[in-house]
C-alpha cells in the first residue's frame, strides 16, 4: 500500500480494500461458485467441497499475486492457477468452472463495497450524533448567517449544526439504500452468455447470488457500469457533503471570525515556524481527502463507456479508483467526525460579530416591519436609504432609523428597536431544528423499524 493510501484512509477502510481483502473476496466468490454449481448438479459435490476448502487467503502469497497482475492482465489468472494447485485432486478440474476473470473481480469489489458501505454508515452515524448534540446545545446561540461570505441575517449555531445533521442523515439513508438494492452479483462467463453452463446458467446465478447475499441482476453487466457508478456517486456525494461541513468549520475558525475552533490536543494544528498558530487540521484534511475522492468519482463516471463485451482500460482503472474512493471518503468522514466532536463554540464571539454592522444585519427585519404599514417596495427603499445614511454617518441603524421621519411616522421607537433585535428575527429556526432532530431519531431507530 502506498503512502497516500495510508495517509488518506482509516485503518478499517484500508483493511477492507487491501490486497488481502480483495483476494479473500475473490476466493469467497470461487468457493460460493463451486457450492452453487454443485447444488445445481453442474459439478460433483466432493469437487465443490475440495474447492471451498482451498479458498482461504492465508494459503496464498498475496504480494506475489499482486506483482503478477501487470504481466497476467488480471489477478484472477495467477490466483486461479494457485488455487487449482491447492485444491485436492477430486476438485482440481472444477476450479473457476464457467466463470471469467471479470465475474470474480467485479463480484469481489461488490463484496468489498458492502463492507465499505457498512463502515461509512457507522462513521456517518457518529458524525450525526455529534451534530445532533451541537444542534440542541446551541439551539439559541445566535450568530450571523452569511451569504456570499458576507453577513446577511441572524441565525443560530444550532440551526447551522441542524443543517449539517440533516445532510448527514440523508447520506446514511442513501447508503442504506445502496446496501439493500445496489449490490449485485456479476456472473456471465466470457461474453455474458454463460454458454459453458448450458441450460443451468440461470439456476447457478440464482444460487450463487444467494450464497453471497447479493442481488440477482436481470443479466450480466460486464460493460454496463451503472451499478458500480451509482455506488461511486453515492459515496462521492458523502465525500462532497463532508467537504461542505469542513468548509463551514474552516471559515468559522478564521482569525477575523473566530466563532469556533477545533479541539486543542498535544501536537495538533501547530506551525513549524509560527508559535501562535492553531491550524484547523481536521477540516483541512477532510477537504483534501474529499477532493481526492471526487477525482475517483470522475474517473469512474467518465469511464463508463466500456467497449463491447469487455473493456480495454476503463475496467482495469476501476480496480484502483473504487478502493481509493472508499478510502479517501472514509478518511474525510472521520476527520469531520473528529472536528465536530471536539468543536469549541465561542458564543460570545458570535454575539460580538452580530454587532459588527451596527444593526445593518437587521435591515430586512426593519423593512418587513415597515412594509406591513406601507407595502414592501416603499419600505425597502426607505430602509435602504437609512442604511446608506448609517454608513455615511458611521452611526447605528437604530440611531439613523429613529431620526428618519419616514420610519418614525409609521413605527414606534419600541417597534423599531424590536425589529432590530437579532433574537426577534429567527423565523422557523426552532421548527427546522426540531425537524432535523426528528429525522436523526428516526435514523437512529432500529434499522428494521426505520426501513
Amino acid at each position: 500500500m502506498t503512502a497516500d493510501e495510508t495517509l488518506f484512509s482509516t485503518p478499517e477502510m484500508a483493511n477492507a480494500f487491501s490486497a488481502d481483502a480483495h483476494v479473500s473476496a475473490i476466493l469467497e466468490f470461487e468457493a460460493a461458485l463451486a457450492r452453487a454449481e454443485a447444488a445445481a448438479g453442474v459439478i460433483p459435490l466432493e469437487a465443490a467441497t475440495a474447492v471451498s476448502a482451498a479458498c482461504r487467503v492465508e494459503l496464498y502469497d498475496v504480494p506475489a499475486l499482486t506483482r503478477a497482475i501487470p504481466a497476467a492482465g488480471a489477478i484472477t489468472i495467477p490466483l486461479v492457477k494457485a488455487l487449482t494447485a491447492q485444491v485436492a485432486p477430486e476438485g482440481r478440474g472444477y476450479v473457476h468452472w464457467g466463470a471469467t476473470s471479470q465475474d470474480a473481480i467485479d463480484t469481489a469489489l461488490m463484496l468489498q463495497a458492502r463492507s465499505g458501505l457498512a463502515l461509512l454508515i457507522d462513521r456517518l452515524l457518529a458524525v450525526a450524533d455529534a451534530c445532533a448534540t451541537l444542534s440542541e446545545r446551541h439551539r439559541h446561540t445566535s450568530m450571523p448567517g452569511r451569504t456570499l461570505l458576507q453577513q446577511a441575517l441572524p441565525i443560530t449555531f444550532g440551526l447551522k449544526a441542524a443543517r449539517w445533521l440533516a445532510l448527514v442523515t440523508r447520506q446514511v439513508w442513501e447508503l442504506r439504500r445502496l446496501q439493500r438494492n445496489g449490490l449485485a452479483l456479476q456472473f456471465g462467463g466470457a461474453v455474458g452468455t454463460l454458454a459453458s453452463l448450458g441450460d443451468a446458467g440461470i439456476r447457478v446465478t440464482e444460487l450463487l447470488a444467494d450464497e453471497l447475499e447479493l442481488s440477482v441482476p436481470e443479466l450480466p453487466w460486464h460493460t454496463e457500469r451503472d451499478r458500480l457508478s451509482a455506488i461511486a456517486a453515492g459515496v462521492g456525494i458523502v465525500a462532497a457533503s463532508m467537504a461542505k461541513i469542513a468548509s463551514d468549520v474552516a471559515l468559522l475558525t478564521q482569525t477575523e471570525i473566530g466563532e469556533v475552533s477545533e479541539a486543542v490536543e498535544e501536537g495538533k494544528g501547530g506551525s513549524s515556524t509560527l508559535p501562535h498558530k492553531r491550524n484547523p487540521v481536521d477540516v483541512t484534511f477532510a477537504r483534501a481527502s474529499a477532493q481526492l475522492a471526487l477525482g475517483s468519482v470522475s474517473l469512474l463516471l467518465t469511464g463508463m463507456a466500456h467497449e463491447h463485451e469487455r473493456a480495454a482500460g476503463a475496467w482495469q482503472a476501476e480496480w484502483t479508483a473504487l478502493p481509493q474512493l472508499f478510502r479517501t471518503t472514509d478518511f474525510a468522514v472521520e476527520r469531520v467526525r473528529s472536528a465536530v466532536v471536539g468543536l469549541n463554540v465561542y458564543s460570545e464571539r458570535m454575539h460580538a460579530n452580530l454587532e459588527l454592522t451596527d444593526g445593518l444585519l437587521m435591515a430586512e427585519s426593519l423593512s418587513m416591519a415597515l412594509a406591513a404599514r406601507i407595502g414592501r417596495q416603499d419600505a425597502y427603499r426607505i430602509v435602504q436609504l437609512a442604511c446608506e445614511r448609517a454608513r455615511e454617518q458611521q452611526t447605528s441603524l437604530l440611531t439613523t432609523a429613529l431620526a428618519e421621519e419616514a420610519i418614525t411616522t409609521r413605527l414606534t421607537a419600541d417597534e423599531i428597536s424590536g425589529a432590530l433585535d437579532p433574537a426577534s428575527y429567527l423565523g422557523s429556526t426552532d421548527a427546522f431544528i426540531d425537524r432535523a432532530l426528528a429525522g436523526y431519531r428516526e435514523l437512529r431507530a432500529p434499522v428494521e423499524m426505520a426501513w
